[in-house]
């Protein structure tokens, strides 16, 4: 990121022009020592003087005074993982300080103000209050509001409204969910076979296959995304609850999210075992813990996405179009605590803390985990 530097970027353009101190001095109507103060930063110029400056020069304000409103993808990124890593180090209200001042210099910068609040939403509970937890929940929602109406881009505005109903959910706000997603499931039409078509006929067959392949992966995501909490509403019924968890984990078998993606396999476990709880299926629910521990505890650090042996062309897809990357939105550091707190401090399994075969995989769980880091 660049701060304002009027002094550098009047040396540079004058210079790249061969005009001398004293000619731009005579362009102004000022002397010499002005313009010499003006470039070594001692004073800057007045205010009124600034458009005729950028006209002299052929460039805009923003460029004279070295000021950049939008961060390339890029900085985005690195910006990311720099504060993902100093949410894990640093103290919680610092960190949201210097996310704020970033926010205040890029407030017209769409792509970065939504990455700003979804770090807010992936790190509120280092609040350390349920109030303060809220409070960041708050602010998160207000910087998606912001880009959902200022985006020029319509997929980054339709992500933003996806997180803002997120952030009011965790609010309590549902009524205000409901009136912001309305109307908001329409009948779907996968843009990806017709693109894919459009590439090959066109000679481009590795393309072809690369957007297919990026849209059965995302489409395999978000299936898992829906059938997790369908699971809460088949509760009821509980053979219609044992056949949505038979077909989940089919879906994560069939296309081996174990290692293609098992940050979502995580996922899965421990909603199928909170389910099981809930129903008084024990038994059941510590299958699915052991699961859990077993695969937390196993080779998948860190956590990024990849693609595997049939998702030949998704490493390249992901580096290009998420803002991310591979990138987890934590940090490593976190992940590990939350992946061991999800079974220790989570309230659905407090009446498993007596329970041996628990306390085994508790153990197992926080044993493997150590030895990884």
């Amino acid at each position: 990121m660049k701060e304002l530097n009027i002094g550098r970027m009047l040396t540079e353009n004058r210079r790249k022009r061969g005009i001398t101190q004293e000619e731009l001095a005579e362009y102004m109507g000022v002397s010499k020592a002005s313009v010499s103060k003006w470039e070594t930063g001692a004073t800057y110029p007045d205010i009124t003087l600034l458009p005729r400056l950028a006209t002299f020069f052929n460039i805009s304000i923003d460029e004279l005074m070295g000021y950049e409103p939008q961060m390339t993808k890029a900085d985005i990124r690195r910006l990311y993982g720099q504060i993902c890593r100093d949410f894990s180090t640093k103290p919680f209200d610092e960190v949201m300080e210097h996310c704020r001042e970033i926010t205040k210099k890029y407030f017209s910068c769409a792509p970065l103000l939504f990455q700003i609040g979804s770090l807010y939403v992936n790190h509120c509970v280092l609040a350390g209050t349920p109030e303060g937890t809220l409070a960041v929940l708050e602010e998160a929602a207000t910087l998606f509001v912001r880009v959902r109406e200022e985006s020029e881009q319509a997929a980054l505005a339709d992500q933003a409204v996806n997180m803002e109903a997120l952030c009011l959910l965790k609010l309590g706000r549902g009524e205000e969910v409901l009136e912001l997603l309305a109307d908001s499931v329409p009948l779907r039409m996968a843009p990806e076979p017709l693109l894919s078509e459009a590439f090959r006929i066109t000679g481009n067959h590795e393309e072809a296959a690369r957007v297919l392949q990026a849209g059965i992966y995302q489409t395999v995501l978000e299936l898992m995304n829906l059938l997790l909490p369908y699971m809460d509403l088949c509760g009821e019924k509980n053979s219609s609850l044992e056949e949505t968890c038979r077909r989940t984990l089919a879906v994560a078998d069939a296309f081996e999210l174990r290692t293609l993606h098992p940050g979502i396999l995580l996922t899965a476990y421990l909603s199928i075992a909170q389910e099981f709880v809930k129903h008084g299926k024990t038994e059941k629910a510590l299958d699915m813990l052991e699961r859990y521990g077993a695969l937390a505890a196993s080779d998948i650090y860190p956590l990024k996405l990849h693609g595997d042996s049939y998702f030949t062309l998704l490493d390249g897809w992901l580096e290009e179009n998420l803002p991310l990357g591979s990138n987890p939105p934590r940090s490593e550091d976190l992940i590990r605590k939350d992946i061991l707190e999800a079974l220790t401090a989570a309230p659905a399994f407090a009446g498993l803390s007596d329970n041996k075969r628990f306390q085994n995989i508790i153990r197992r769980l926080a044993g493997g985990m150590e030895v990884k880091k």
